[in-house]
């Protein structure tokens, strides 16, 4: 059931990889594929873990499972080249609906932030190759923050770069880890699920959960929020 809440500040910040671009399934297929040369189990498991963590955080966890002497950085490092090859070679992947919601916010006069957990210079590659950087004032990357999703610190200096007030900004994640970010940083999480569906408790930390970003507009419309 969708909670009614007030939107006084009119700000909505953005998670990046599989909220606006369609970029995790890339991600997943690559880390397997170069998993499977370098016969690593449970690529999978780890990915899913991982996701909304930022570089660091992954190298860490990536180590704790396949061991200190395991080049997580050079991994990285490997399928990151992989994918950039990619993107340029055919574009990067734009997910359903993501022009369409900030235009719609760009009219609409909210402010507009982004914290995604990569690289802040990958960030803005991505948003000036897409056409969307300009309808962002405040850009965080994951490397400016020591620790990640699904720590809050990444959302909390998106809200402090923006100037509002977390408990009245939206956070549009697709990820556990990403809402549990947002939540603990006392925002009002929207998710619109990409590779992994929401349990239970994920959904107890969203005001709403959305199948693509045509029905968050549609949320944004409605009566149950103030938008004055």
């Amino acid at each position: 059931m969708e909670k009614k809440l007030q939107n006084k500040e009119k700000a909505v910040i953005f998670d990046m990889d599989g909220v606006l671009f369609d970029t995790e399934k890339l991600c997943r297929e690559t880390w397997n594929k170069i998993a499977k040369e370098h016969n690593l189990d449970n690529i999978d498991e780890v990915l899913t873990a991982c996701t909304g963590s930022n570089r660091q955080d992954t190298i860490l966890y990536m180590k704790k499972v396949y061991g200190e002497d395991f080049d997580a950085l050079a991994f990285m490092e490997i399928c990151s080249q992989i994918n950039i090859k990619k993107m340029q070679e055919e574009g990067i992947p734009i997910k359903k609906g993501a022009k369409e919601i900030l235009d719609y916010l760009k009219e609409e006069n909210y402010k507009v932030g982004l914290a995604s957990s990569t690289r802040k210079c990958r960030v803005l590659e991505n948003l000036k190759n897409s056409g969307f950087k300009d309808y962002f004032q405040v850009v965080i990357g994951g490397d400016m923050i020591e620790h990640s999703k699904p720590s809050p610190d990444i959302y909390l200096l998106a809200c402090k770069e923006l100037g509002v007030n977390p408990a009245e900004t939206f956070a549009i994640e697709d990820s556990p880890n990403g809402i549990r970010s947002a939540y603990n940083a006392g925002m009002k999480a929207i998710m619109v699920p990409d590779l992994l569906p929401p349990t239970e408790e994920i959904l107890s930390m969203t005001i709403t959960c959305k199948n693509d970003l045509f029905e968050v507009i549609e949320y944004f419309k409605g009566d149950d929020i103030c938008r004055k």
